[in-house]
C-alpha cells in the first residue's frame, strides 16, 4: 500500500507559484495497476517521483508497504562511461539481485545487440529506454512506478513491453502515468486524476477517463477565449 498524508509540493514559476499537490490525502490500494491522468504540466512525473523518494515534497509525507520501484525506465542514475552490462551490475548490487541473472534477462528483452557491451553515452535515447525499462522489470518489486515508458519502441517492442508489464502485475501493483487511454484501458484496473492539485481515485477506469476529458475539453476552452 502506498499513502500520501497531508502531501503538498509547490514551485517557483516566473513572478508566482505553481502548486502540483495542494494537500493530498489518497490511498493507493496493494495489487492494483493503477493509472495517474492529468494535463500537461498537472505534475503527475512530479508525483511520481515524490511516491519514488527521489523528489521531497514542500510537506507532509509518502507512507509505503513493500518495497516500491524507482520510475520505471528512469536512466537518470545510469553512467555514460560504463556498458549497458556494466550498468545492469550496478543496479543490482545496489537492490541486492543476482547481477548475472539481471544482466542476462536485459540482454535478452533489450534487444541492443552488441551496444550492450558499449559504453552508454554511445546510445540513442531510445536504447537507453529500452535499457532502463528492462532493468526495471528485471528487479522484483510490490509495486512498480511507471512513466510513460511502454510507448518506446516499434510496435513489436511495445507489444513485448505490455506483455512483461502484465506478467509483473500478476504479482506485484503499479502506478502508471500515460497519456494513451488505450493503454489505461489495457494494462489498468484503477485510476487517479491529477487536477488542480487534488487528486481523485476511480476504482472505475471508464469513469476516470471520463472526468480527463471533461478537464482536458475545460481547459482547451479556456485556451481559446
Amino acid at each position: 500500500m502506498i499513502r500520501l498524508h497531508h502531501l503538498s509540493k509547490s514551485f517557483r514559476a516566473g513572478t508566482g507559484v505553481k502548486r502540483v499537490a495542494d494537500d493530498i490525502c489518497a490511498s493507493f490500494p496493494p495489487g492494483r495497476a493503477i493509472a495517474l491522468l492529468g494535463r500537461n504540466g498537472a505534475g503527475k512525473s512530479t508525483l511520481l517521483q515524490m511516491i519514488a523518494g527521489t523528489v521531497a515534497p514542500s510537506s507532509g509525507r509518502v507512507v509505503t508497504q513493500g518495497t516500491v520501484s524507482f520510475p520505471v525506465g528512469f536512466a537518470g542514475s545510469f553512467h555514460n562511461d560504463l556498458t549497458g552490462a556494466q550498468n545492469c551490475r550496478f543496479v543490482a548490487r545496489i537492490y541486492g539481485v543476482d547481477t548475472d541473472d539481471l544482466v542476462g534477462f536485459v540482454e535478452a528483452f533489450a534487444e541492443l545487440g552488441a551496444h550492450f557491451r558499449m559504453p552508454l553515452r554511445t546510445y540513442s535515447s531510445g536504447m537507453r529506454s529500452r535499457l532502463a525499462f528492462g532493468v526495471s522489470m528485471g528487479i522484483g518489486f510490490d509495486t512498480y512506478l511507471v512513466d510513460e515508458i511502454t510507448a518506446v519502441g516499434d510496435a513489436a517492442f511495445r507489444q513485448k513491453s505490455a506483455e512483461l508489464f502484465r506478467a509483473r502485475m500478476a504479482h506485484a501493483g503499479a502506478i502508471m502515468v500515460t497519456h494513451s487511454m488505450s493503454q489505461v484501458r489495457e494494462l489498468c484496473d484503477a485510476a487517479a486524476v491529477l487536477e488542480a492539485g487534488r487528486l481523485t481515485l476511480f476504482g472505475d477506469v471508464e469513469a476516470a477517463i471520463a472526468q480527463h476529458e471533461r478537464n482536458m475539453a475545460g481547459s482547451a476552452r479556456a485556451a481559446t477565449g
